[in-house]
């Protein structure tokens, strides 16, 4: 333990801040997560820089490449711009105007988002072999990823002093000019995080153009793996990609900028008096009709279809046993159980570590834990492929890889919530409990857990659906004879055998759409729950 004396001003005493010792097992724990999580990306970089220049510059300048990147740019600026309009848009419609049944459009307009992807993309295949193209692409990860911005635009409407905004119009503002210059600034910040998302799950989104036959970055490097893995060149790809991911989220910080949107006065905040729509009230009805059927009712509707068609009604039928659906679906399961039960198990000692502790290392950690945002899943995989292949080959092909995999992609997902949990914990009961002489894992086992308990099932869960509905780590990684949901579904699709699909995507719709919905009840905040 040291301590720190901040000398004395004129208006107060001088102040002793006593600094505790990080225990060294907690310390290598939290080292343990983030080492981890760097891992494939210094492994990725270690690859790529086994290319030479002039291969690097020939693989890097060929047409194909030119072609990946542009594909991939223009999809990303045009799923998040349209995915920043229609989440705005819905948040405010559902926010702050007498919409009619307003309350069912606010959770209809977030389920999209329980529902992966590559799931929407072999709906609208199964309809039409046309939209395999941009437009295609475009419709389907809006569908699947507006939500993201829907979610903390509608949580920033809510929190919102309406007074800026009455004020506005006292002076004259209209409508659209209080919306504009009063409101937009305020919804920046939430604006701004939503389109990241969008954009970084676009960007290592592979399921869903696979199924697409759109050409991605993703796409080509799980092409490159399957026709002839090449480490170093693949790995140089990858690095593009990861570059992307990085450029996203530097490109968001630079324009949010430093600016701060708090309410400075005290008191209660008036909630927003809700505005008549009058005339609009039809056409925005009708857009939202609409949204829910493109986003919902086509994907739900038409996996029901093939749900009621025999084998015989795909290209490629392959029938399906009661035996195979259950084994996919226990498959599913206890990978998500086993997923997130490590991720919980190395989010915690970090997540305790940053909130109860100070220092640059363990800034350095856990920042280091949150670099698996910018890394897709497919980096991820093949970078664990290429070092248990070179390295550690009793890991190659196991389950074990696989949790391991999981672990990874989403423990910056599990941290947020972990961290959460553990800040809002009482800090007195643990000091109390110190100085009545227990360790800090008694602490930790005694107190902390007990207080922060629903906020680390919250974790646990979302980790859980997470891995249920994750494709591409599993599709690399799973054992031989290893089949989930999501690898049925990508199989049977990737044959044009939808009506034998049908069951399996069925199931993992179910699964998602369920567990979030428990989630919401049990933990309470569907916002934050969706916004996963």
């Amino acid at each position: 333990m040291t301590t720190r004396t901040v000398p004395a001003s004129l208006d107060r005493p001088p102040v002793v801040i006593v600094r505790r010792r990080v225990p060294p097992g907690l310390l290598a724990a939290s080292a343990v997560a983030a080492g981890l999580v760097f891992l494939p990306l210094a492994w990725t970089l270690l690859q790529a820089f086994e290319v030479t220049l002039k291969d690097a510059v020939a693989l890097l300048f060929r047409p194909l490449v030119g072609e990946l990147l542009f594909n991939t740019l223009t999809l990303i600026g045009a799923t998040t711009c349209a995915a920043a309009v229609i989440g705005t848009a819905a948040a405010w419609f559902v926010e702050r105007t007498r919409l009619p049944g307003r309350r069912v459009f606010a959770v209809l307009a977030a389920v999209p988002l329980a529902i992966p992807a590559f799931i929407t993309s072999y709906a609208w295949v199964s309809i039409s072999a046309g939209l395999q193209d941009f437009a295609g692409a475009l419709l389907v990860v809006t569908s699947a990823y507006y939500p993201l911005v829907y979610l903390p635009v509608a949580a920033a409407l809510r929190g919102m002093d309406p007074a800026l905004e009455e004020t506005a119009r006292a002076l004259g503002e209209s409508g659209w000019g209080c919306f504009r210059r009063v409101v937009l600034p305020q919804l920046k910040p939430a604006l701004l995080g939503g389109m990241l998302l969008v954009a970084l799950n676009t960007l290592s989104e592979f399921g869903a153009f696979g199924l697409l036959r759109f050409r991605t970055f993703t796409t080509e490097i799980y092409a490159e793996y399957r026709t002839g893995f090449n480490g170093p060149e693949a790995s140089l790809l990858a690095l593009v990609l990861v570059l992307l991911c990085l450029a996203c989220l530097v490109a968001e910080v630079m324009v949010r900028g430093r600016a701060r949107y708090g309410r400075l006065a005290r008191g209660t905040r008036r909630p927003a008096a809700f505005l008549d729509l009058g005339w609009a009230r039809v056409p925005v009805l009708a857009g939202f009709g609409l949204l829910i059927l493109v986003t919902l009712g086509i994907p739900l509707g038409t996996i029901l279809y093939w749900l009621t068609q025999h084998g015989s009604a795909a290209i490629s039928p392959v029938a399906v046993t009661a035996a195979q659906l259950f084994n996919s679906t226990l498959s599913s399961l206890l990978l998500g159980l086993a997923g997130a039960a490590v991720t919980l198990a190395l989010a915690l000692p970090l997540g305790f570590l940053a909130t109860r502790y100070e220092g640059r290392l363990i800034t350095v950690l856990e920042r280091t834990a949150y670099l698996a945002q910018g890394m897709p899943g497919i980096v991820v995989a093949l970078a664990l492929v290429s070092l248990t292949v070179q390295a550690l080959r009793p890991l190659y092909q196991s389950a074990a890889l696989l949790v391991i995999a999981y672990a990874i992609l989403f423990l910056p997902l599990a941290l947020v919530s972990v961290r959460a949990a553990l800040v809002q914990a009482q800090r007195g009961l643990e000091e109390s409990a110190r100085a009545l002489g227990l360790g800090w894992m008694a602490v930790v086992r005694r107190v902390l857990l007990p207080m922060a308990g629903p906020g680390l099932g919250a974790a646990a869960a979302m980790v859980f659906v997470s891995i249920v509905t994750e494709l591409t780590a599993t599709l690399l990684l799973a054992p031989i004879g290893t089949r989930t949901l999501a690898v049925q579904v990508w199989a049977d699709t990737s044959t044009v055998a939808f009506a034998a699909a049908a069951p399996y995507a069925a199931l993992m719709a179910a699964i998602s759409l369920l567990s979030t919905w428990i989630l919401a009840r049990r933990f309470g905040g569907g916002a934050g729950v969706f916004a996963s």
